[in-house]
C-alpha cells in the first residue's frame, strides 16, 4: 500500500476506533456472517482478500429480487425530491429552490425512505442489514459526491444518486478500502470515492429513468401558464397543467405542486364541473389515472401508461376511417384516437368508473 492509502487507513481506523469505543451509532440487531467469506469488512481491511466478494454479491442478489426492475426505487427517490420539495406548501419544483439545509437532509430522508419501502433491517453498525450483511447507505444528488465517514471502512456501502435535471438515477454496491477515496478530509473525517475506482461500484442500476418532473422540464412559458400566482388559484393551475401537457406521466407531486391544497385529488375528479376532468372534457381532452381500466386505456391509445400515483392526458377525436393508423382505444362502445393539431376537437367521452366500470 502507499504512503498516501496508508495515511489515510490510519486516520480513518483512528477514527473508527474512537466512535466504536462510544458503541454502536444505529440499533443493532443479531447479525451472524456466514463463515469462510472471502472478503469481508475485517478482510478488506488488511489487504487480504479473494477477487469474489460473496458478501457483495449476496447483498445485490437480495436488492434485485425485492425489486427486479428498480421500480420501487426510483418512486422512493421521486417521492423524496417531492418531499423535500414540498410543493404543496411552497409551490417549488427546482431543487436549486431548496435551502442549504434541506439539500444537507437529503441524504437522511433517502435512507428512511429506503428502508421504510423495503424494511432493510438495522445494521449493527451501519444503516442496514440486508441479507445477514451490515450495509451503509450514502445518497448525493451529484453523482459520485457521496461521502463515506470512516466508520464506513471496511464495509458495503449502498451508494446512491438522483438528478432531477437529466431524469436519471443510478444505486450500486461497494466495498470501502482505503485505497478507493481520496485523500482529502473534511472535519468529519468524511472522504469521497476516487473517480478512478468508480469503476469497482457494481451497479444494480445506472442512469436509469427517474420519474420525470414534468414542471421542471416544461418550457418557462408553459411553466407560467400553469402556476397562475394567487392563493386561492388551485384550482385554475390543476387544470391549466392538464390543458398543457398531454402525453408525458404526470406524477401526483406535480399535481400537488400545482394545486398547493391539502385535498390536490379532488381538482382532478368527476364532481364540480370546475374540476379538471368535467372542466376539459368539452375541450376533447382525458385524463387517465392508475386504475387497470384507465390503464387499459391509456395502452390502447397507444401513449404512456400511467403507474402508481400518475396520470397521463390526452386531447382524443373518434376514430374516423382516414384516422385508421393510429392506436384507438374503446371508450363508451365509441372507438378513440389520440388528436393531432388540426383535428377538429369534440367533447371526449366520460370515463368508466374504476370501480364497476360503468360511466360515474
Amino acid at each position: 500500500m502507499c504512503a498516501r492509502s496508508f495515511s489515510i487507513s490510519t486516520r480513518l481506523r483512528h477514527a473508527h476506533s474512537i466512535r466504536r469505543a462510544q458503541g454502536p451509532q444505529y440499533p443493532s440487531r443479531p447479525y451472524r456472517p456466514e463463515t469462510q467469506i472471502p472478503m469481508t469488512a475485517e478482510s478488506s481491511l488488511t489487504g487480504q482478500y479473494d477477487a469474489v466478494d460473496t458478501e457483495l454479491e449476496r447483498v445485490r442478489a437480495e436488492l434485485l429480487r425485492l425489486d427486479p426492475d428498480g421500480s420501487r426505487f426510483a418512486t422512493v427517490l421521486r417521492n423524496t425530491i417531492d418531499q423535500l420539495l414540498n410543493g404543496e406548501a411552497t409551490g417549488r419544483y427546482d431543487w436549486e429552490e431548496l435551502f442549504k439545509t434541506e439539500k444537507t437532509h437529503a441524504g437522511t430522508l433517502v435512507e428512511i425512505n429506503l428502508q421504510r419501502e423495503f424494511l432493510f433491517g438495522d445494521g449493527k453498525q451501519m444503516d442496514y442489514e440486508i441479507a445477514g450483511v451490515d450495509v451503509d447507505c450514502k445518497y448525493s444528488q451529484k453523482f459520485g459526491a457521496w461521502m463515506i465517514p470512516p466508520e464506513a471502512l471496511g464495509h458495503l456501502c449502498l451508494v446512491v444518486s438522483a438528478d432531477d435535471y437529466h431524469s436519471t438515477w443510478s444505486a450500486g454496491l461497494v466495498r470501502i478500502r482505503p485505497e478507493i477515496l481520496n485523500g482529502g478530509i473534511n472535519r468529519d473525517l468524511k472522504l469521497t470515492i476516487k473517480a478512478v475506482h468508480r469503476s469497482q461500484i457494481v451497479w444494480l442500476w445506472h442512469d436509469a429513468a427517474l420519474p420525470e418532473n414534468v414542471l421542471l422540464h416544461l418550457d418557462k412559458e408553459t411553466r407560467s401558464r400553469i402556476l397562475i400566482p394567487g392563493k386561492r388559484k388551485g384550482q385554475a393551475r390543476v387544470v391549466e397543467l392538464f390543458r398543457s401537457v398531454h402525453g408525458r406521466r404526470i406524477g401526483r407531486g406535480v399535481v400537488r405542486t400545482a394545486a398547493q391544497q391539502l385535498d390536490y385529488m379532488a381538482r382532478v375528479r368527476e364532481g364540480d364541473k370546475g374540476r379538471a376532468r368535467p372542466k376539459l372534457r368539452p375541450e376533447g381532452i382525458l385524463i387517465l389515472g392508475d386504475y387497470p381500466v384507465h390503464q387499459a386505456i391509456a395502452a390502447g391509445l397507444g401513449g404512456p401508461v400511467p403507474r402508481e400515483g400518475e396520470f397521463v392526458a390526452h386531447r382524443v377525436v373518434r376514430a374516423r376511417p382516414e384516422y385508421a393508423d393510429r392506436p384507438s382505444a374503446e371508450i363508451s362502445g365509441e372507438l378513440w384516437v389520440v388528436a393531432r393539431p388540426g383535428d377538429p376537437a369534440e367533447e371526449a367521452p366520460r370515463l368508466p368508473d374504476p370501480q364497476n366500470d360503468a360511466a360515474s
